[in-house]
């Protein structure tokens, strides 16, 4: 097919070329048509035998290098050779039901050096210029005694003679192609072939570099000619270095067993080439060929033009290796072999170079756009796939869903990846901060296919951006006769923020329990709180008239923080009402309409010194402490009951007989306060945090008239007290004992409820001792007051 095929032959190499793309999903073998005897298969030990050599270039393409002293290139006078090749492509392994395609090879050379060495991937390769004299008809033996080897050369037979540290060794040329070597003879050259690393050679180290060597003479004796020819071979196998930017190529300038006097060394030419092509001037590529009496080196800039940058994937991390092909040809003369050609042809490949992508944040706030690049990846990297949170997306269906993404080429040959998500998406995380701010994450995790082996590689990232995009709600309040009104915005509701009632979360449910009435339109909620509902703070009471106040706080959602107070409070006239402090003061405006009239500055509490602050005719105005005035305390279920009685003292007027005309009716109004048991009765605190306060209490007036004289009965509880001897409580006083004590010495006083109901607690108010056993004597020593 065109373009199949692309061939050359530069420096005595056949080089040949196929197209990668043209084979994809494919098989292909090649053969070596050999002029007389057909087809022959090339494989690895066939290749390093007969010169040829079968590899990839950087870009993948497969490559076949032959020498034109290879085994089955027709030669025509060392000037003008061919090499016909098959190509063989299936569709199958097996490469069964293969097409051949024939190609024919062509090379022309003639400026052969007196000494030509090539150093291949997979031989090492010299052939030298004959140069034999004829040969004289003249009979002699003299110089048979020359070497005592060459006394047992065979007759007109090439032998080899090896030389290594295990010592010499003779074989022919059939046994040497036994062992991997190739020897030959053209019209004017001799060659041979060597493996690396074969048994005859051996490694030494010249100027820093490891060199392979195979020490050989070629022998031929014919009538009275005896042939020696030098066949010493000499090729590096290492001198690569890397650093993180560059690779380094360095080679001897002299290689001591191919230039025997050193002192005629001349360096001639030095060149050398990428691929198939030399490099005329290698600055202009940001190549750098040094060369000095020891060393030549080539300095080549990792991701140069000529090599290829591919991508790799290794133990989950992404990286890039390096690979370029170069051939070096060192050209220089000495004494004894006149001019010598030395070509070396060298795959360079780096080690696994880590690439961490970069993350690029380039996200737009007032766009309320996330703008993410991820790169530097090669052209062999693609995206697959991306995991917005924890939901996986094709490009297709990220795409479909409203995500933006593109590829985006960098000036270094590199290229990126955009993603642009909008901060509204609902798989973006939105997290609300401070007052006015929120966080939006976006979690990503990319899923790219690296290299032509197509790995897969994830990588991660984590995107924040904060923005004052959120404004804080404002509450309107007003009041009527009987109610006060907030009326708050809805929106962010439950979302951002929640309504409290002190500690405890304001829900449609405890609106009702609490009794307030509430009202949602589209954009506000209107709470109708009753003055004298649970929740209203009494800023000031006074005779008629009450200060209220309505506080709700704005509380965040995640972590409770309270972000602003919303209060109503107005002035309320009211006639008749009972308030229950916190401190435990109970204020009282009691209305009592009585017929007749009564004075209302002749009312009292329970105490009669505990009289009206303020009155008029229809109404008195009570404040005491639930400690005072007489009152009780008693407990129903969850609640303490503190409860007093307002009454009137009665005026009367002496009649004729005993009897007692009064004018005044009997009026009694009994007061109750109900406080949750389990709150705290705050006696004489003050709390700076409106939002942490104790609740009011609620209070109850209950007119009682004559008809139902009311009487309080002293209920007997089974409570039994002891007097312990020390604060051990393990030895008791006799009940009948008289106890004597100094003052200031302390009194260990055990009370026990020995009540079953459960509904019973003991709670230990006022304890005092008398002088006789009237608890009601006024003669009497506090021990504890209210508790």
């Amino acid at each position: 097919p065109l373009g199949f095929v692309e061939s050359s032959c530069p420096s005595r190499i056949f080089w040949m070329k196929l197209n990668k793309l043209l084979l994809q999903g494919k098989f292909f073998q090649l053969e070596i048509n050999d002029p007389y005897s057909g087809p022959i298969l090339l494989d690895e030990k066939l290749a390093s035998r007969c010169g040829y050599v079968l590899s990839e270039d950087v870009w993948g393409n497969p490559v076949f290098r032959a020498s034109v002293l290879g085994c089955h290139v027709v030669n025509e006078g060392d000037e003008l050779f061919s090499l016909t090749v098959n190509i063989k492509v299936s569709s199958f392994p097996n490469m069964r039901a293969a097409v051949t395609y024939t190609y024919p090879m062509y090379c022309s050379y003639s400026s052969w050096a007196s000494r030509e060495i090539v150093c291949e991937e997979n031989y090492m390769e010299v052939s030298v210029k004959t140069d034999v004299p004829s040969v004289s008809n003249d009979y002699t033996v003299a110089w048979m005694s020359a070497l005592p080897e060459t006394q047992n050369v065979a007759y007109q037979l090439w032998q080899l003679m090896f030389v290594s540290p295990s010592g010499r060794k003779i074989i022919t040329v059939s046994d040497a192609a036994k062992l991997g070597y190739s020897f030959n003879n053209t019209l004017y050259r001799v060659y041979l072939r060597a493996p690396y690393h074969s048994n005859e050679s051996d490694i030494a180290m010249v100027n820093g570099v490891d060199m392979n060597m195979v020490t050989s003479t070629s022998m031929y004796r014919q009538r009275w000619l005896l042939l020696l020819i030098d066949t010493t071979v000499s090729c590096p196998v290492d001198g690569v270095h890397f650093t993180d930017t560059t690779l380094t190529w360095t080679v001897p300038s002299i290689i001591p067993t191919l230039v025997v006097q050193e002192s005629t060394f001349l360096s001639k030419t030095i060149l050398m080439g990428v691929d198939d092509q030399v490099i005329v001037n290698p600055k202009e590529k940001n190549y750098l060929l040094e060369h000095n009496r020891t060393h030549i080196r080539i300095t080549i800039p990792i991701g140069a033009e000529g090599g290829k940058l591919k991508s790799s994937v290794s133990g989950g991390i992404y990286g890039v290796i390096y690979n370029i092909d170069l051939f070096l040809e060192h050209t220089w003369t000495d004494a004894d072999w006149q001019t010598t050609k030395y070509t070396v042809i060298k795959s360079i490949t780096t080690p696994f170079m880590p690439q961490i992508p970069s993350v690029t944040n380039n996200t737009l706030p007032e766009e309320r756009l996330f703008h993410v690049a991820l790169g530097h990846f090669l052209p062999d990297v693609s995206l697959v796939a991306v995991t917005i949170g924890n939901v996986p997306f094709t490009l297709r269906e990220a795409q479909h869903h409203g995500f933006k993404i593109y590829e985006t080429p960098f000036s270094n040959r590199t290229k990126g990846f955009i993603l642009e998500i909008s901060f509204d998406d609902p798989y973006i995380l939105k997290e609300y901060l401070n007052r006015n701010e929120t966080k939006y994450t976006l979690l990503v995790n990319y899923t790219l296919s690296v290299g032509p082996e197509m790995t897969l590689y994830y990588h991660s990232a984590a995107l924040d951006c904060v923005i004052a995009d959120i404004e804080l709600p404002e509450a309107a309040g007003y009041c009527d006769e009987e109610n006060l009104y907030l009326a708050i915005p809805t929106f962010g509701l439950h979302q951002y923020w929640n309504l409290y009632l002190g500690n405890k979360l304001l829900t449609r449910h405890v609106a009702h329990t609490n009794g307030y009435l509430a009202a949602t339109n589209s954009t506000h909620l209107v709470l109708q709180v009753p003055l004298f509902a649970v929740g209203v703070i009494y800023e000031e009471v006074s005779f008629q008239k009450i200060r209220a106040r309505f506080d709700v706080a704005l509380r965040k959602v995640r972590t409770m923080e309270t972000l602003q107070m919303f209060s109503i409070s107005c002035s309320f006239n009211s006639s008749a009402f009972i308030i229950c402090h916190p401190d435990g003061t109970i204020t009282i405006s009691a209305q009592m309409k009585t017929v007749p009239a009564i004075d209302m500055s002749k009312t009292k509490l329970r105490n009669s010194s505990c009289k009206p602050r303020e009155y008029n005719e229809e109404h008195a105005f009570f404040k005491f402490h639930v400690t005072t005035c007489g009152t009780s305390v008693r407990f129903e279920g969850d609640h303490i009951i503190y409860e007093n009685e307002i009454s009137y003292e009665k005026e009367t007027l002496p009649g004729q007989s005993t009897a007692t005309i009064t004018r005044d009716p009997d009026y009694r109004l009994t007061v109750l306060c109900y406080y949750r048991a389990k709150e705290t009765l705050v006696l004489g605190a003050f709390a700076s945090d409106p939002t942490s306060s104790s609740p009011f209490g609620s209070g109850r007036m209950v007119p009682r008239s004559n008809t139902a004289v009311y009487r309080r009965i002293r209920q007997a509880l089974n409570v039994v007290s002891r007097v312990s001897k020390d604060e051990s409580f393990t030895e008791f006083y006799e009940s009948n004992m008289a106890i004597l004590k100094q003052p200031l010495e302390p009194v260990f006083l055990e009370l026990e409820l020995k009540d079953e109901s459960p509904d019973t607690e003991l709670h230990l108010e006022n304890c005092w001792v008398t002088e006789s056993l009237d608890f009601s004597s006024t003669q009497r020593r506090n021990i504890t007051l209210n508790g």
